[in-house]
Parts: structure tokens; sequence; C-alpha cells
């Protein structure tokens, strides 16, 4: 993921409030420092650990198939930049499922280094290509990053969010979306790119919620959740500033998770039997 100069600097001049920004700040300076935080960020060099399989296999009962789980999005989906499967959100959120609903998990990830909002449609696609049948019971998302690097409008980026999770909801997938982080907390990106970067981060990760919740989602806003504890901890960010650490994936699962195993519950035929219990009816 990287700033265009050029584009940034353009969006800086058409956006509301970038007239102001620029009024203090050259377009040159602007252009300066996303050609500066594209150098430091440097492009992506390494693939993401492979987490699919099967989670929780000893929990497994006669004839229960497992719960089945996908992700997709972009590299912060993909786990970029750790080095053991289970480091990578997916794994995280599977492990985590197990705990949770005391079944076992099977885990895809269709996720890809460098997706803008556009690619979800392979990837639901490849999701959906053996029938409902097998199609996932539950879906993260997390996306939004490349589109604000590469100023995608936001409204078509959010547009095909919303596409993709109704697709999904089609066919019986419960889907929690992480949306856009806040960008204002990379180290590398100075201002007044920071300002901007939070600017368009904000806003698109706005009308994301509005498209997940109109198509039968849920929304978890990552930028607002997340992003002063990612402003004032350096540790939860990886060697390129950019994507998160070990322990940053961790942090940013933690946000997803509640939504996440909620709907798995509801997936879960002994929720009622658990619920009767504990109500004594």
């Amino acid at each position: 993921m990287s700033f265009s100069p050029r584009k940034a600097a353009a969006a800086a001049l058409m956006s509301g409030g970038g007239l102001t920004v620029l009024a203090g700040a050259s377009v040159g300076l602007v252009m300066a420092e996303a050609k500066l935080a594209r150098r430091t960020i440097g492009p992506a060099l390494s693939v993401p650990p492979a987490a699919d399989g099967l989670y929780g296999e000893h929990l497994a009962r006669d004839g229960e198939r497992p719960l089945r789980l996908a992700m997709l999005g972009d590299s912060t989906a993909a786990g970029y930049g750790v080095e053991r499967p289970e480091q990578t959100p997916g794994a995280l959120l599977a492990g985590s499922l197990v705990a949770h609903t005391g079944r076992p998990v099977l885990f895809r990830s269709e996720a890809r280094v460098g997706a803008c909002s556009e690619e979800l449609a392979g990837q639901v696609d490849r999701l959906l290509e053996d029938g409902p049948e097998h199609a996932p019971q539950l879906a993260a998302v997390i996306i939004g990053a490349n589109d604000v690097t590469h100023r995608m409008p936001p409204r078509e980026a959010a547009r095909q969010l919303g596409e993709a999770v109704s697709r999904l909801r089609a066919v019986g997938c419960e889907v929690v979306v992480g949306t856009c982080p806040d960008l204002g907390t990379i180290r590398p990106v100075q201002l007044p790119l920071r300002w901007l970067a939070r600017r368009w981060s904000r806003q698109l990760a706005l009308l994301q919620g509005h498209a997940v919740t109109g198509a039968g989602g849920s929304s978890v806003p990552v930028g607002t959740l997340l992003g002063p504890e990612f402003a004032a901890r350096a540790e939860l960010f990886g060697p390129d500033r950019f994507h998160p650490s070990a322990e940053g994936y961790q942090t940013a699962v933690s946000a997803l998770l509640p939504s996440l195993a909620s709907a798995a519950w509801r997936l879960t035929p002994h929720t009622a039997i658990g619920f009767a219990a504990l109500t004594g009816e």
C-alpha cells in the first residue's frame, strides 16, 4: 500500500476543506510528504503465512459440521508482516470462536495484499463457487486502507463493499466488517498529509458503515475504536510502520470478535439449550 503523490495533491484540492489545509501548505509539500511515506513504507515484499484449515478438530462430534469462517479484504485481513500462521487475524479469530462456541471452525482466507474494495467481488466469487452448501456461515472483512491510499472514490468503494456483503447475506452468511482504519496514525505519514489521510479514512469508514448495515451486515468502526491506541503505541505497528505487528493484529481482532462471536452463537445448535439452562426454562 502506498500514497500516490499526484492523486494525494489533486484530491486535497478537490475535497472539502482541502483548500484550507493547503492555504498554509503547498501542493508541492503534500506531494513531497506522499513520496517520503511511499519510500519509508516500501513495497510489500513477503506473502502472509497461510492459516487456512480446521481449528478445534478435537471438539468435532459425530454428524456435526464445523462452523465455516471466511476472511476477506486486504493485506491487514491477510496478516501481512507476521511470521507464523497463528499470528494472522484469521487464525486468531478462528481460535477464539472455537473457545467461544465449543465447536470446530473451518477457516478459509480470500484476503489479498494490495486489494481494494473493487476486488471483493472476486473474493466472494471464489468463496461461493462450490455452491451454497459450502459457502461460509461467518465472514470477517477488513478493507479500505488501499481505497484511501489509491484515492478511489469513497462512495464507489462503499458501494462495492455493500454489494459483497449483500451477496454473502443472500446465502445465509453472517458478515462482520472492520471499516477503514485511521490512517492518520501511520507514523511515516507527516503533516499535512497525515491530516488528509485521517480525514479521507474517516469519510470512507462512515460510508462503509452505512453500506454494510444497509446490506444486512455488522459494522465495526475500527478507526474510531482503535485509532487512539495505535497512535499512542508504536509497538502495535510492524517493521514497515504501516501494517500492524503481531500485537497490533491481536488488538484489531479484539474489536471484531464480540460481533463475530455473537453471530457464531446464533449459528450454534446448543445456544437455546445453554440459554434455557441459565434461565431455568
